[in-house]
């Protein structure tokens, strides 16, 4: 079958080399050049578990190594990466220095991997993006670049389907007038980015931190202030990508923007006030965009194409590689049929759902730390089930199952209903009273311990609780222990 896919970005990219190993004839269509930069940086172990999952499948030994940062360091140490070993919160006051506080500090670290070998990656777009394109081009896909894509020139191409990984806004979406579906996001936020270089160490600024399961810093780290957010992953060779998540628009140019929030917040000040941009800091006063279709006849749409939310839980890199793997297996077949295209729109329109419904309700807990906590354990509670049964049982079909517990009876629900309650939390009993819904909700899948009050907001990655919560899971203890070599191959709460 003759494909184009439109955008070269690292799905598109690897969507367009899966298919030419294949043996489709597919051609793929760029509009810019490479290296190019790029934000969506933060990978997650669901996400290297779909990397391997399409490693074995088609032959891509490269996708194996990039799956974890100890065999990418080994193998392609040109291509620049961070270190990333779970998910770092922090709860910031404007005016007031954070504080160590003991175990009461409003902190939280939840391991994604029990060591740095294993550990998932925080990917140097530019780098990575590009890696994948040379690939795409060694395996036979034809490869466009400066090519401004009209409906003329597709037809010239004389392709049969088309994939449009090209980001909001596209090429599909164009064509075909898809109608906006925005109006069902919840989730509002603008942001304010760069990379940056001389950012200090968190552990530097604010020394006594009780350990936790891993150095702070060398994660996700999240930065809750009153107006929303800030993400901050660092890069092994010392740049770090960061940027605000606004909730409402503030006045100034995104320079003044990025100092007056530096001034309000003494912790992230000294973090950042020394620190240099290396391309202008630019704000996006909205970043959320969502369609009405996903597909149709004789053409696809992967995530960032179709939805975009936020990149609070790191849920775009993850999303992007299991609809890369739900496409290239209907492709197998000579082709995606009507019903593989209706199920695929199907699943990315609940998933988006999903993703939206647990990010809006993060953001209305943010106010107060207790509350955000416990919110946030419904996502470590969802992608760390998926995650050790993927790694136990290896069955191809994970990549049907619905991201984030869609279709999950037990998981499913609890995004939109989370939202619904938090909506009506104002006083700290009805926040100890979502915590025990919390508990209780995520207890038939919770197989790391979470919301364990007695932990102090610290998860590490914990084999032997695992191992006692074997029924979570449907399996024996011997059974469980027997498999345990797979999962110290990664394996925690942070998926």
């Amino acid at each position: 079958m003759r494909v184009a896919v439109v955008g070269s970005g690292f799905a598109g990219s690897l969507l367009a080399r899966v298919l030419a190993v294949q043996g489709h004839d597919v051609v793929l269509l760029e509009r810019d050049t490479h290296p190019r930069f790029a934000i969506g940086e933060s990978s997650t172990p669901l996400a290297n578990l779909s990397l391997e999952r399409l490693a074995r499948r088609y032959g891509l030994d490269d996708c194996f190594d990039l799956a974890a940062h100890g065999r990418w360091v080994a193998r392609f140490p040109e291509l620049r990466r961070g270190l990333k070993r779970g998910f770092t919160f922090y709860r910031h006051h404007a005016g007031s220095p954070f504080t160590s506080n003991g175990t009461g500090a409003e902190r939280l670290l939840v391991a994604a991997s029990p060591n740095d070998h294993v550990a998932d990656n925080h990917w140097l777009r530019a780098d990575v993006d590009h890696h994948f394109v040379r690939a795409a081009i060694a395996a036979g896909v034809e490869y466009r670049d400066r090519t401004l894509l009209t409906a003329d020139m597709l037809k010239s191409l004389r392709v049969e389907f088309v994939v449009d990984a090209s980001g909001p806004g596209g090429f599909m979406a164009r064509q075909l007038a898809i109608p906006s579906g925005l109006q069902r996001t919840h989730t509002n936020s603008g942001l304010l980015f760069s990379h940056f270089d001389g950012v200090r160490l968190f552990s530097d600024i604010v020394p006594g931190l009780p350990a936790g399961p891993y150095s702070d810093d060398w994660a996700a780290v999240h930065h809750i202030i009153d107006e929303g957010w800030m993400y901050s992953l660092r890069f092994d060779h010392g740049v770090t990508s960061a940027g605000f998540l606004l909730r409402d628009r503030l006045r100034g140019a995104p320079e003044q923007l990025w100092q007056h929030l530096l001034r309000r917040y003494p912790t992230i000040g000294a973090l950042f006030g020394d620190a240099k941009a290396l391309r202008p800091i630019t704000f996006k006063p909205r970043i959320q965009h969502r369609l009405t279709r996903a597909a149709g006849d004789r053409w696809a749409m992967l995530p960032h194409a179709y939805a975009f939310v936020d990149p609070l839980f790191s849920t775009g890199i993850a999303w992007s590689l299991r609809a890369i793997e739900r496409l290239a297996l209907c492709f197998e077949n000579g082709g995606p049929s009507e019903r593989d295209l209706a199920r695929y729109d199907a699943l990315l329109s609940a998933e988006a759902d999903q993703i939206d419904r647990l990010v809006a309700g993060a953001y209305r807990a943010m106010a107060r730390f207790d509350l955000f906590a416990a919110h946030a354990m419904i996502y470590f509670a969802a992608v760390s089930f998926a995650e050790i049964r993927q790694r136990l049982l290896k069955d191809e079909e994970f990549a049907w199952s619905g991201f984030l517990g869609v279709g999950d009876p037990r998981l499913g629900g609890l995004p939109r209903a989370a939202l619904r309650r938090l909506r009506h939390v104002r006083t700290p009993t009805d926040r100890k009273l979502f915590a025990k819904w919390v508990r209780k909700a995520i207890a038939p899948r919770n197989v790391c311990g979470l919301a364990n009050p007695t932990a102090h907001n610290l998860y590490p990655v914990d084999l032997d609780l695992l191992v006692q919560r074997h029924a979570v899971l449907g399996l024996s203890r011997e059974s469980l222990v027997s498999a345990l070599p797979a999962l110290r191959g990664g394996g925690g709460a942070g998926a």
